[in-house]
């Protein structure tokens, strides 16, 4: 039987591109030889604590290359790696921990403030290494040469979704859906062996994971991974590395091209720039243009691990506003609510088949209806499919509310308000009003010093939207609240008004 298991890629990368640097992390660089010894020597270690297959690995830190030699140790040994979101309080840590159960937590001592707690107050017994421990116990081992049978079925990964709303979901990835997705990112992005892809989002974030470190070190390219986002060391490792992928949220690329380096930044070595989380502002898309970058828009989440759909970079302006088309092996359809398939131009919930797709929650029966036998998933959010096959997404199923009886979608609205040229950033809710029911209401970040009021807002609106759309009141702030992947955390927003 062929093993298909993460652990095993390091392995037969060693052919090619063992003396070729797979990480770069400040002054650490390592080739994949040095990170596939290390792989194996962190598997002997958690083989001789006595995990073995099935059990669960969890890693709390930021970015670095012992998250990776974590993730991939752990799949040697057929075991489960379980990031954590480094933003947690030690109580929500706790619960994920009790969760899924974990066996060993491996932490970077810069969080063992909420690392440590977390633990002692876990129901479940959990050891605790910091990355000194880990690397000490690595070397008091030999290498892990043991060859663990993994298939495709088998448990990978357990990420747990934002929990924007009630308790965050264990979502089960296994190598199969992890592999399938890389399969998708290699086709539909063109990655090469020549790439070297800057990490500035969250490595325990899916899309990070799944669209840009595995495939990346399936491929045999280069990643270099910061710990931060600081807008003018982004443009600096740009351009020191020559750096050819860099992927984040709009307003990563927003505060990119406010930064004093942008007008003297070289960035002709980027190829590629990858989007999700919202719709892109043109004004963005068409500044990156002027230097010769293009973006790919994406569309997934933490049950499609993540990738679902994404537009080349030739239709950004064409298909503003799209999520994309299908990537390779996925099905992209819109239903109803009774569950009939609806035609292009209609708004219905969008669901998502394909291998990469999840086919259960962690110790979760009770969300079992998001999963159909056929192997669609429900993702909750609302869309439509136009003439030529692109997505649209349209909102939150969540999120949509009715308004003197018709329908709003916020992210419509948002897409729009997101052209204003004094806003950086804007979101909408529903609210309630004693004559509509609800009416929607603006939370806006403006630009600089700008000033923004209800009337400049209805102002630029009118004639753009229908006036049952148009936000009457907002609330001006400094900044949205925003889960690590980017989402804004409507729910924070709608307390803020209660």
């Amino acid at each position: 039987m062929l093993n298909h298991g993460l652990g095993s890629w390091l392995t037969r990368r060693l052919v090619k591109s063992g003396s070729k640097p797979a990480i770069i992390a400040g002054e650490r660089t390592l080739t994949y030889a040095d990170l596939e010894e290390a792989a194996s020597r962190a598997a002997a270690a958690f083989a001789d604590a006595g995990v073995g297959p099935g059990d669960r690995v969890a890693y709390l830190g930021e970015n670095s290359p012992e998250f990776v030699e974590v993730l991939f140790a752990a799949g040697r040994i057929g075991a489960v790696t379980v990031p954590l979101n480094t933003r947690l309080a030690p109580g929500e840590l706790a619960y994920q921990l009790d969760d899924a159960g974990v066996s060993v937590l491996v932490y970077d001592d810069s969080l063992a403030g909420a690392a440590v707690p977390a633990a002692a107050t876990a129901e479940t017994d959990v050891a605790t290494w910091d990355l000194d421990e880990l690397h000490a116990r690595s070397a008091a081992v030999g290498r892990f040469d043991e060859d663990v049978r993994v298939g495709l079925d088998d448990l990978a990964v357990i990420l747990y979704t934002s929990g924007t709303t009630g308790r965050p979901k264990g979502a089960m990835l296994t190598h199969g859906n992890l592999t399938s997705n890389c399969f998708n990112v290699l086709i539909d992005y063109d990655v090469a062996s020549t790439d070297v892809a800057l990490m500035i989002s969250p490595m325990f974030h899916v899309a990070s994971l799944g669209m840009g470190v595995l495939p990346t070190l399936l491929k045999g390219a280069t990643l270099v991974v910061e710990t931060r986002f600081v807008p003018s060391q982004v443009l600096q490792l740009v351009q020191k590395f020559k750096v050819t992928t860099l992927s984040g949220v709009p307003t990563t690329f927003q505060m990119l091209m406010e930064d004093p380096a942008w007008d003297t930044a070289d960035l002709s070595s980027l190829r590629n720039l990858t989007c999700g989380g919202s719709a892109m502002p043109k004004y963005v898309i068409d500044a990156y243009a002027e230097k010769g970058v293009g973006f790919t828009m994406n569309y997934g989440m933490t049950e499609t691990s993540p990738g679902a759909t994404s537009t080349p970079p030739e239709f950004a302006l064409e298909k503003i506003g799209a999520s994309g088309l299908p990537q390779f092996f996925v099905d992209v359809k819109i239903v109803e609510p009774g569950g009939d398939e609806l035609p292009a131009g209609q708004v219905g919930e969008i669901l998502v088949q394909g291998p990469n797709v999840i086919k259960e929650y962690w110790n979760r029966p009770d969300a079992a209806s998001s999963f159909e036998a056929e192997g669609w998933f429900h993702t909750g959010d609302l869309g439509r499919l136009d003439e030529d096959g692109f997505l649209f997404v349209t909102d939150r199923l969540k999120d949509m509310f009715v308004s003197g009886g018709e329908n709003v979608y916020p992210a419509e609205v948002e897409a729009v308000l997101s052209g204003h040229p004094d806003l950086a950033a804007v979101s909408v809710i529903g609210v309630p009003h004693p004559k509509w029911g609800e009416a929607p209401h603006a939370f806006v970040v403006p630009r600089g010093s700008a000033e923004i009021t209800a009337e400049t807002i209805m102002e630029f609106l009118d004639g753009k939207l229908a006036r049952y759309k148009i936000p009457r009141t907002l609330t001006v702030v400094e900044d949205l609240p925003r889960t690590a992947s980017g989402k804004i955390r409507k729910n924070l927003l709608r307390d803020s008004l209660a």
